[in-house]
């Protein structure tokens, strides 16, 4: 009977992480990365937390404890970056974050001997490397991604910087976030575990606002200021490393900057194609009459959209796959590769609840957001019929999705949300 309970317990824990939109399908792999996260307690706990931010007081509610004890649990697991806090004047509040980007990547984005990280990441080399359904899940399901690659601005011709706007610009996300954390980065970090990392610096994943703030305050980033964030971001780029962010317009909370033999997002990009607007708003453009067929444009595309046709032949671009990054631009001696705008623009959410908002309406679990306390009876209830309401009308469901992106709905956050 314990070791049933034992089951059900870090059941639950994946019950609960599949209702946010960004959930990890179940694998025998991820009860056992899980294990290594969170004692059996802890994800019975962390099961019948909310979905939306919440108080101690609401996890005493939901525990069945004093809120002293309560806040005890939630600052020890907000410690190993299981949970994010959040302090707002005297109070505190308190919320799960997906997978990824958030517990996963936090668990090895420093060294630490609470837990066996080769172990650790051996775990997620298999359940996100190996097997399929994670990545696909991740990256594939609905139209709304996670994170969108921002342009390297130098790649960009003066005529076209111009209507580059601000949160396109990694440069202005450092320069405008209340605070910058720098990490080891999580994908280099792993796979060096696992005996598969490359060259490229690890200390340098960026988190920004309030992220960084609960990295920062729990010992897993490092306090910078914006201008040692701006060299790091030189140093990433000389690397020829590809920003990949936080797809929202307003306080974005990551910038990681990616090799294509480890980052997760573009390896999926290499194995699966480009199946969803994570790229800029550029898209690499090659004239073959200036193409000295050096190659060295298909050496540093990290999703290998260009291919070198070998022997000084020239080069071939891929569209379908081409992230819009600048990496080849910044590299072709000959200034035969540049980057043009895309005919149609990505449409950007405006801030991470907007984009979660979105995200769920694509994948049908708006229900979860909205009865998002179903340790409760009737939020379960409310939640199971607009489930079932929400899987009868999946054009209906792309059509709201579209209508949540607009620029209308924009507008009418300007003005809520000043």
């Amino acid at each position: 009977m314990a070791h049933a309970g034992h089951h059900r317990a870090y059941r639950s824990l994946v019950d609960r992480l599949n209702r946010f939109p960004q959930g990890a399908p179940p694998s025998p792999l991820l009860f056992e990365i899980l294990k290594m996260l969170f004692s059996e307690k802890e994800a019975d706990l962390v099961a019948r937390l909310p979905i939306r931010p919440f108080t101690a007081e609401t996890a005493a509610r939901a525990w069945k404890l004093d809120a002293g004890s309560a806040r005890k649990t939630l600052d020890e697991l907000a410690a190993r970056a299981v949970l994010i806090d959040m302090p707002q004047g005297d109070t505190v509040h308190y919320c799960l974050p997906p997978p990824m980007a958030g517990f996963f990547e936090f668990s090895l984005m420093r060294v630490r001997g609470d837990i066996d990280q080769k172990a650790l990441s051996e775990l997620f080399y298999q359940y996100l490397n190996v097997e399929e359904d994670f990545i696909k899940a991740l990256f594939m399901d609905g139209a709304t991604p996670l994170g969108r690659i921002f342009v390297q601005e130098r790649s960009l011709p003066e005529i076209h910087a111009l209507h580059v706007l601000d949160y396109e610009r990694a440069s202005a996300v450092i320069r405008d976030a209340a605070q910058v954390g720098i990490s080891l980065c999580y994908c280099r970090h792993k796979m060096e575990h696992v005996g598969r990392d490359c060259g490229a610096p690890k200390t340098i994943c960026m988190t920004f606002n309030t992220t960084a703030g609960a990295l920062i305050r729990h010992g897993h980033a490092r306090r910078v200021d914006a201008a040692e964030c701006l060299d790091l971001l030189d140093q990433a780029q000389a690397y020829d490393l590809v920003q990949f962010g936080e797809n929202v317009q307003r306080s974005v909370n990551f910038i990681c900057n990616c090799c294509g033999c480890c980052c997760e997002a573009l390896l999926a990009v290499r194995r699966f194609g480009l199946l969803r607007p994570m790229h800029s708003n550029f898209i690499a453009a090659i004239d073959a009459a200036a193409c000295v067929g050096c190659g060295r444009c298909a050496e540093v595309c990290p999703v290998q959209a260009i291919r070198a046709a070998g022997n000084g032949g020239g080069v071939s671009l891929e569209p379908g796959m081409c992230l819009g990054c600048g990496v080849c631009v910044r590299n072709c001696p000959s200034g035969a590769v540049r980057l043009d705008p895309r005919q149609g623009r990505v449409l950007t959410p405006v801030d991470t609840v907007h984009r979660t908002v979105v995200m769920a309406v694509e994948r049908g679990t708006l229900q979860n957001l909205i009865f998002d306390n179903q340790v409760l009876e009737s939020h379960r209830a409310l939640a199971a019929v607009l489930g079932a309401v929400l899987r009868l009308e999946p054009v209906k469901r792309a059509l709201a999705a579209n209508l949540l992106k607009s620029r209308y709905v924009a507008a009418v956050l300007d003005r809520l949300c000043p």
